[in-house]
């Protein structure tokens, strides 16, 4: 007869040995996964801090936490950041200069380049810190150009003591460039180098395939032009500290000078020789 009674139910049961343990995948770019949770598809175009910015097909960015809540091919892995490749050869700081070895700070030069806003300053220090540190460069933002003439004679420049300016929007028309011009026919203009760039804030001098956009959005005239970029990226911008939180989230995500637009980079560097030649 058959007993039913003789087997243990439970002997095809296993102990559990643990939680699982999901593969690790780097969220390198272009890896392409599926929030599990929503089930929005996209391939990586970024991280920032613990977070990684996934576009879909048709161009959308999302953010979303690094962690286990993501699938590759119907899989459960955990997607992780991207580990630093152990630097080869000779060291690069982020302007693409070779980095100088146990290099101190040097002594503050007389010599000073001024940009228009505090947003201009924290990205060349990003980019170009080391760089200016080892020459002894200060940079100082005006908070805008308008006062630009009076501000160059407090200075009063001179032979070994030279003022480099970087003015956004300097195109030819605009109110930028009358300022820069009546300054390099003033008394101090052979020491004062005003150069500038085309875009409207600083902001745009970022590449924008670093936030996931393949062009910066077009903004009214009618509109502040960095509430508008909020607006239009679907992030809040009702209070100055909305701004301030973009604007990291944006600097977040430069890394070298490749990421920001060749027209800045030659700007920048036209400054720096000029306030640091002999």
């Amino acid at each position: 007869m058959d007993d039913r009674y003789a087997s243990d139910p439970l002997a095809d049961f296993r102990i559990a040995r643990g939680p699982r343990v999901l593969p690790e995948v780097a969220a390198d770019r272009d890896v392409v996964v599926e929030d599990a949770a929503s089930g929005f598809v996209g391939a990586v175009v970024g991280i920032e801090r613990q977070t990684v910015l996934l576009e879909d097909r048709l161009g959308k960015v999302r953010v979303f936490p690094l962690g286990s809540s993501f699938l590759i091919d119907g899989e459960l892995i955990r997607l992780v950041a991207p580990k630093k490749a152990a630097p080869t050869g000779h060291a690069r700081t982020a302007s693409g200069s070779f980095a100088v070895a146990n290099q101190t700070a040097r002594v503050a030069l007389p010599s000073r380049i001024f940009v228009e806003g505090r947003h201009d300053a924290e990205l060349i220090e990003k980019v170009w810190g080391a760089d200016l540190r080892v020459e002894g460069v200060v940079v100082e933002y005006l908070e805008g150009v308008d006062d630009l003439a009076a501000i160059v004679a407090e200075f009063a420049p001179g032979p070994g003591r030279r003022i480099g300016v970087l003015v956004d929007h300097l195109v030819a028309g605009s109110k930028e460039s009358r300022i820069a011009d009546a300054v390099a026919r003033g008394k101090y203009g052979a020491h004062v180098l005003v150069v500038g760039h085309p875009f409207v804030d600083i902001w745009q001098s970022i590449k924008p395939a670093r936030l996931g956009m393949k062009e910066w959005p077009v903004i009214p005239r009618s509109i502040e032009w960095k509430h508008g970029i909020c607006d239009a990226l679907g992030w809040p911008h009702e209070e100055q500290a909305d701004i301030a939180r973009a604007w990291q989230r944006i600097l977040g995500q430069v890394r070298t000078y490749a990421d920001l637009e060749p027209v800045l980079l030659g700007r920048v560097e036209e400054l720096i020789d000029f306030v640091t030649a002999p």
